[in-house]
């Protein structure tokens, strides 16, 4: 009761049940900060005791990554939800981590202004795509969440608030938290504020899409777009049965149809001012894979998975998700991970796998953790490398 006592004198604490397990490990008690200081408290109390944390948003995505060796004390963040300051004339915007991106994207719009992150899958927090290194089609042209990113911040594990970039009053010195945190799955601390740069709501969109005879012909597509002179917001492949490549337009009328035609042109393809069905969606399958190469070994991925993966996600970037049958996924990961990176972000529970591949920089990532969490409370296990 001692534990409960002083975790529930910073915030609304409950103990933790079935429904908060994450990938089944099941909190002793969830908290819920409702400012920063409250989750500084929070964090300093957690310490006192030695409690593992884990970090949680909306909780779409709490089922990627490794389960987490240990779960004393699950952060709620939806409670920090206020959009701390839009400065429109600025093209900034200050959020708490806890606020959703549909949310936001609402606010924003009344402005004409928006936050160029489309990530699967839908119903996230900010800090939850912070967390998880998220981003959609878009980022071809926008790029991602750690692009867009100005400012962050974080309580560290033994609760020391810190800031790093734009509209923050104290930084961090020798680390980009920004950088550090993106990506990192609460291995660092808990996100609990983020800056970004925002872009004008385009008014006019179009997407055009074509089906390629194979691998080799959707690149050559690709290639054409991405190689024009047309600025296609994104570029994105799905395939096998049938492979399509689609392209989205966004900007003015006047610019957006010439341009949206001289594509149709260009790959033999049609318009409409909707998406395909699968635009902007996960692959559905048993191991969803991330998988990071050059654009031009998207004919090199068909091939090694020889039609029984789905491949889905950004031909103009270079990043894919791919759908894998648990059965025989671990050596499927060996062959993609010839032509690039390629991360197990799902995986069913008892399926062994690598789930990272070959990790040159660990022992940096390690120094790196051992500064912020020397005591490895946070969220311990989920990240590369056991981290």
């Amino acid at each position: 009761m001692a534990v409960l006592d002083d975790l529930g004198k910073a915030c609304e604490v409950r103990p933790g049940e079935d429904g908060d397990a994450v990938q089944g490990v099941t909190p002793s008690y969830v908290a819920a900060p409702a400012s920063v200081a409250e989750a500084a408290d929070l964090m300093r109390a957690a310490a006192a005791h030695g409690l593992t944390v884990v970090p949680r948003g909306a909780g779409t995505k709490t089922h990627w990554g490794a389960p987490p060796d240990g779960c004393d004390l699950l952060v709620d963040t939806r409670r920090l939800r206020r959009i701390v300051e839009h400065a429109a004339g600025d093209l900034v915007v200050k959020t708490e981590a806890g606020l959703p991106l549909d949310d936001l994207r609402e606010a924003l719009a009344g402005s004409r202004q928006q936050l160029a992150l489309d990530p699967p899958p839908p119903g996230g927090t900010v800090g939850g795509v912070l967390a998880t290194g998220t981003a959609g089609p878009r980022r071809l042209l926008y790029g991602s969440a750690r692009d867009l990113l100005i400012g962050i911040t974080v309580v560290r594990a033994d609760g020391v608030v810190a800031h790093a970039g734009g509209k923050v009053v104290k930084n961090v010195a020798g680390y980009d938290l920004g950088k550090l945190f993106t990506g990192s799955y609460g291995t660092l601390g808990l996100i609990v504020e983020a800056a970004f740069r925002l872009h004008p709501l385009p008014r006019a969109t179009a997407y055009v899409s074509a089906t390629a005879s194979d691998a080799g012909q959707a690149l050559a597509m690709a290639q054409a777009l991405l190689h024009s002179a047309l600025v296609p917001a994104a570029i994105e492949v799905d395939g096998p049965g049938p492979i399509t490549v689609a392209a989205l337009f966004e900007g003015v009328p006047a610019g957006v149809v010439p341009r949206a035609e001289a594509a149709c042109g260009l790959i033999g393809g049609r318009t409409g001012e909707g998406p395909p069905g699968w635009w902007g969606r996960l692959p559905d399958g048993e191991v969803l894979a991330e998988v990071h190469a050059l654009p031009t070994a998207l004919p090199a991925l068909f091939a090694e998975l020889d039609g029984a993966a789905r491949i889905r996600g950004s031909a103009g970037r270079g990043v894919w998700h791919v759908a894998l049958p648990a059965d025989g996924a671990d050596d499927a990961l060996a062959r993609l991970r010839r032509h690039g990176t390629a991360v197990a972000l799902t995986a069913p529970a008892g399926v062994r796998l690598d789930r990272w591949g070959p990790i040159p920089v660990l022992p940096l990532m390690r120094r790196v953790k051992d500064q912020f969490d020397p005591e490895h409370r946070m969220a311990p296990g989920r990240f590369a490398g056991g981290i």
